[in-house]
């Protein structure tokens, strides 16, 4: 599975829009290269990733091949009310990966 990190601002106010940082640890593969011994190696990619908040999907892309290594994504919200923001994605091969993080509205 792979690894992320996910920077948003624990408390903020109602109404304000904040912005969230999300850095996935993810080969990435197009499937063009080939390793040391000329075969070449399988794709794998991010092919969909989310961001709920409060359970309601607010965020969605469907990268491909073009994205590089370990992808930094970068978007905005409104915060309307304190809740739960989750950021889930899947690859080429199955693999999912999850964050969450508590958003305080005041």
């Amino acid at each position: 599975m792979a690894q992320a990190r996910f920077d948003m601002p624990h408390q903020v106010r109602a109404g304000e829009v904040f912005k969230l940082r999300l850095l996935v640890q993810h080969p990435m593969e197009t499937g063009y290269l080939l390793d040391l011994n000329n075969r070449r190696i399988a794709r794998n990619v991010i092919n969909d990733l989310r961001c709920t908040y409060l359970g309601q999907e607010v965020f969605r892309i469907e990268p491909s091949s073009g994205l590089s290594a370990n992808p930094y994504i970068e978007f905005f919200l409104r915060a309307t009310q304190t809740g739960e923001i989750a950021i889930d994605w899947v690859d080429d091969r199955g693999e999912r990966g999850q964050v969450k993080r508590m958003l305080t509205v005041v």
